[in-house]
């Protein structure tokens, strides 16, 4: 069983900065694809950033492409999401995932529907 475990979350203003760190705890399959998502009140959970595992590539959202920046750190099993600009747009409630079957093309297209692991969450609010 794989375990997702979300930090980094909080308050900035417009225009500041955040990181976001992912912990994964491998369970039995290695996951292909991780990435963050992200729903913000009244509205549909949409992805923000994916990274394949395999060869990194990597794929942002229009909204946050400039700003935001996924990468990984295989060796402490952890994703990181660098924010900066932040605008208050991006407040919403960020979460990590991790898919050990599907590549990150098919995580996107199909909005995170069939994604095989989220974690909690965690909240960044931006106020202007």
């Amino acid at each position: 069983q794989v375990r997702l475990v979300e930090s980094g979350g909080g308050s900035a203003q417009s225009g500041g900065a955040l990181t976001l760190s992912c912990v994964e705890s491998i369970g039995a399959r290695p996951s292909i694809c991780m990435g963050w998502f992200r729903q913000a009140p009244g509205k549909e959970r949409e992805p923000v950033a994916t990274i394949a595992t395999e060869g990194r590539h990597t794929y942002y959202a229009d909204s946050v492409k400039g700003r935001l920046s996924i990468s990984q750190d295989t060796a402490k099993n952890t994703v990181y999401l660098s924010m900066t600009k932040l605008r208050t747009a991006d407040t919403a409630m960020y979460y990590c995932a991790a898919d050990p079957e599907d590549s990150c093309m098919i995580v996107v297209v199909n909005g995170g529907r069939n994604i095989g692991y989220w974690g909690k969450g965690t909240q960044v609010t931006v106020s202007s």
